[in-house]
């Protein structure tokens, strides 16, 4: 479906550098990055709203690198939506239509039918500046739509949209998708990727770093960025070294955890998800691969549970079910011991 080869591009003082994308038929692929990071630039260039300065674009096996946008069968929808004000809703949604010059009843039955898939047929006649975010969404895909694009391009598309509203789009997303449509979807919200994508990417300085399914890219992080990405606060650096059969990490000198795997280099990093470190208000009378006695520094509400920061030597970051929590009947300065396994510390080389 798309294909992006050795993309290069200057713009100003950024650059993209060496993209390199293979994007299959019907697929649902999230780009996640933060702003600056290239993201939507790079939308702009499939889109042709941008030239490279080098590399080519195939679109359904076709090099579209110099052609416009009218000639790459592309739908782009922009964050700010680019919706016409002294129009109606109908007439947003018809624009595209009256320029490829079609008979009238052909636009109304196309704009009709769009409107009915997008949940918007009851706001046809009215005009956009009274709309919700999520309604003006509705009508920006719909009027992208309306061409019957093989592959959609979507701008943060969720940045603007209340909470309550988000669920609803992304079951929009999800049913184009599952329809056929190609959708390629830019981000700088994690959630978003975990929730949608089949694939992502994850670009950083113009640099794609990281690629693969959700579970595959924020479970095994390639480095420290990407696993901050991913929500990870648990990181330790360390030196490498063997014990009879295995291995282990030591951090400031004297601060040893037991790790999973091989062959490491001399330094590195071990990062920890805080969901994957267990808390006991006694010694724990089974071995645990790793086991540190330690002091609650804080307790917070977080999105998943509660927060609890351990000073165990060194700070960790555990994040504990509501249930969990309250049985365990802690509060700040209370002892604890934190535990977790050998395979949950994940060991990064170098710097990370």
């Amino acid at each position: 479906m798309l294909k992006l080869k050795n993309i290069n591009r200057k713009f100003g003082d950024f650059s993209l550098s060496e993209i390199n994308l293979d994007i299959t038929e019907g697929e649902y692929y999230v780009l996640l990055g933060r702003s600056g990071s290239g993201k939507t630039l790079l939308l702009e260039l499939i889109a042709g709203l941008s030239i490279p300065d080098s590399g080519e674009i195939w679109i359904n096996n076709q090099n579209v690198t110099g052609k416009k946008i009218q000639e790459r069968s592309v739908g782009l929808v922009f964050q700010d939506y680019s919706i016409f004000p002294n129009m109606t809703v109908f007439g947003n949604i018809a624009y595209p239509l009256h320029s490829r010059k079609m008979k009238k009843e052909v636009i109304t039955g196309k704009v009709n039918r769009i409107a009915g898939e997008m949940n918007i047929s009851n706001i046809l006649d009215r005009f956009t500046q009274n709309l919700s975010g999520g309604e003006l969404q509705r009508v920006a895909l719909a009027r992208t739509l309306v061409n019957s694009p093989r592959l959609l391009l979507l701008d943060e598309p969720l940045a603007s949209i209340d909470a309550s509203l988000k669920d609803d789009l992304k079951r929009t997303f999800r049913q184009l998708n599952r329809n056929g449509l190609t959708i390629i979807h830019v981000t700088h919200d994690y959630r978003e990727a975990v929730s949608l994508a089949g694939r992502v990417g994850v670009i950083h300085n113009g640099h794609i770093i990281q690629e693969g399914t959700p579970e595959k890219v924020f479970n095994e992080p390639v480095n420290r960025f990407v696993a901050r990405y991913a929500g990870i606060r648990n990181f330790f650096r360390v030196k490498f070294f063997r014990e009879n059969a295995f291995w282990k990490a030591v951090c400031n000198g004297n601060f040893v955890f037991n790790i999973a795997g091989n062959g490491f280099p001399a330094e590195g990093l071990i990062i920890l998800k805080s969901s994957d470190i267990k808390i006991v208000t006694s010694e724990p009378v089974e071995r645990f691969d790793n086991s540190f006695r330690g002091t609650v520094l804080e307790i917070n509400p977080s999105e998943y549970g509660m927060e609890v920061t351990v000073d165990a030597g060194e700070t960790f970051y555990a994040c504990l079910p509501i249930d969990e929590f309250k049985l365990l009947q802690i509060r700040e300065s209370s002892t604890v011991w934190i535990t977790f396994s050998r395979s949950s510390a994940i060991a990064l080389p170098g710097s990370g």
